[in-house]
């Protein structure tokens, strides 16, 4: 189950990211431990089983959580590749929270990994989506707040540059991999 939670994609990569930048971290790790609640829960209810029922659903969401972590890998290689892209603005707290739950919501592997596998694990065993839902909130709190610790090492730009660019292979791989394996 932390195996799901703790995977390295879009979610998790941007709430690392607001934490090593210390901006409006509580705001984005409450939306993403919500959401996962709320995701775990549909899971749990199951979900699973409407979508057995409807099999080319799978195929399209693995297409599209392909497409989507492809976009993102992108944008993270181009942060790597071009240092100024790296110097954004923070902007309001309302940004990384409508960015949170863009990655959350129209993340097409977020459903793939929630809704379906894990709801099909837990297959209507809600003391399994209690333990899930407590796991999520642990990983994203100590990952959001965390991320502090490794503030020193990535007080210089080529730190960062490294991230992304481990960001974007990761995304990447992921992306290729879910839409080859469709």
């Amino acid at each position: 189950m932390m195996t799901l939670i703790v995977a390295i994609g879009a979610q998790n990569a941007f709430v690392l990211r607001q934490g090593l930048r210390r901006h409006a971290v509580a705001k984005v790790v409450a939306v993403c431990a919500l959401s996962d609640a709320i995701l775990v829960a549909v899971g749990v209810a199951g979900f699973g089983a409407i979508v057995k029922r409807f099999p080319a659903a799978i195929t399209i969401a693995a297409i599209a959580g392909g497409l989507f972590l492809l976009g993102y890998g992108f944008l993270a290689a181009r942060r790597a590749f071009h240092p100024s892209a790296l110097q954004a603005s923070e902007g309001t707290n309302t940004r990384p929270v409508l960015t949170a739950l863009a990655l959350t919501w129209l993340n097409p592997h977020v459903y793939l990994d929630t809704l379906l596998l894990l709801g099909s694990i837990a297959a209507s065993r809600w003391l399994f989506g209690v333990g899930a839902v407590t796991a999520s909130i642990t990983w994203f709190v100590a990952l959001g707040y965390g991320a502090r610790l490794l503030g020193p090492l990535f007080a210089k730009p080529r730190a960062w540059r490294v991230l992304d660019g481990l960001i974007a292979a990761v995304m990447i791989t992921l992306g290729v991999t879910l839409i080859a394996g469709w």
